[in-house]
């Protein structure tokens, strides 16, 4: 057992992450400035995509992007059960509908299936998720979307560094949005990234991220800028700060280490827990690149004499954190009682859900802290084994 506590996530911040900061907060600029066109610069570099813009969250990329598309009331968008609140929020914030659709039972990424079914003439966009870092099957969703005429806007939140058949995810989509809050692969405390090849969107993107002020007005405090600007469209409070980004420049320039860390930890993982019939690991989809933002598996309760939740409680009386990605979005009273959604219309997640844990993987686990959590999930698995 540990002798103490293991959190399910620490970030790794080091100290040029740390100088980095300090040097912005003296230079007398904080806001968004040169730090976040520099961090959108290296941020294009790094994935090879024409345009990145750069804002307070990744939730804010995701309402950017439908912004962008032209995503309006009465408009309907296809979004998976098995995600986080944010997916299915943002297309409530433009009054559209989220339209849920089941995940599939291995990767427990969007059912492309199950989109085909959903989809009718209100339907303007799919909003497909990386699930713990895994690429969702793209050949079968963009043939759908491009068949059907509808937007592609991926939730990446959990896909850096990613790959689908060696094409990096940030160059998939229409438009990729990324977070980068404090458990992500990278991270500036709160921030998130919007990809595009189109520089229309991108245009769109970075004038509703600032209140819909015109573009030629965002330099209008430095030495190049007027007093003067206009409001083209009514927009958002969605701007990094040069803070975050200084963190952000630093933390991208470690993402293929931070990679390579938890790549191992999940190995480790996938080979300690392969033989043991009580718990199903990560299925990996053929050509992919697996960013193991998280590691999820999956216990056969079958095998077991308790359910998820005492697992978890055992793990923790053996000073190992967890969590639980996701809990299903129509399992959640605003879903349930907005558009009457029952356990029973998403079988897939709603099974899944009772059965799904995330252990710790990060850059600044030991491996010691690896040994822990295998060798406590590994005694339970046996202690509580039918």
């Amino acid at each position: 057992m540990s002798s103490e506590f293991l959190p399910f996530h620490v970030p790794d911040i080091g100290e040029a992450e740390t100088n980095a900061v300090v040097e912005t907060l003296r230079s007398g600029w904080l806001t968004t400035g040169r730090k976040v066109k520099t961090f959108e610069a290296d941020f294009c570099n790094y994935i090879g995509c024409s345009h990145s813009v750069a804002v307070n969250s990744g939730t804010a990329a995701l309402q950017l992007a439908l912004d962008a598309v032209g995503v309006k009331e009465g408009d309907e968008v296809i979004v998976p059960a098995m995600t986080f609140a944010a997916t299915a929020e943002v297309v409530i914030y433009l009054k559209a509908k989220p339209v849920l659709v089941d995940c599939r039972p291995d990767t427990l990424n969007i059912d492309p299936e199950a989109i085909e079914r959903k989809i009718t003439s209100k339907t303007k966009a799919i909003i497909p998720v990386d699930m713990a870092g895994q690429p969702c099957d793209f050949d079968a969703i963009l043939e759908i979307a491009r068949r059907r005429k509808l937007k592609v806007i991926e939730d990446a939140a959990h896909a850096l560094p990613a790959a689908y058949r060696q094409e990096k995810v940030g160059r998939i989509s229409d438009i990729t949005c990324f977070s980068f809050y404090a458990t992500k692969t990278i991270t500036t405390g709160e921030g998130g990234m919007a990809t595009t090849e189109n520089p229309d969107w991108a245009n769109r993107m970075r004038m509703m991220s600032l209140h819909g002020i015109s573009l030629d007005a965002w330099d209008r405090y430095t030495d190049k800028g007027s007093w003067y600007y206009e409001i083209i469209r009514p927009g958002y409070k969605y701007n990094l700060t040069d803070i975050a980004a200084a963190l952000g420049i630093e933390q991208l320039k470690r993402c293929d280490q931070f990679y390579e860390a938890r790549r191992r930890i999940a190995n480790r993982y996938h080979e300690a827990f392969a033989e043991l019939p009580e718990i199903e690991v990560p299925t990996i989809a053929p050509d992919v690149q697996h960013a193991w933002h998280l590691y999820v598996i999956q216990l056969n309760l079958e095998r077991l004499k308790i359910n998820r939740q005492d697992f978890i409680k055992a793990l923790k009386s053996q000073n190992i954190g967890t969590s639980v990605h996701f809990i299903p979005l129509h399992l959640h009273p605003f879903y349930r009682d907005t558009f009457g959604y029952q356990p029973a219309d998403f079988p897939q997640a709603s099974a899944s859900f009772e059965r799904i844990i995330s252990l710790p993987i990060y850059p600044k686990m030991t491996e010691g802290n690896v040994r822990d959590v295998i060798g406590a999930v590994r005694t339970l698995a046996k202690a509580y084994r039918r």
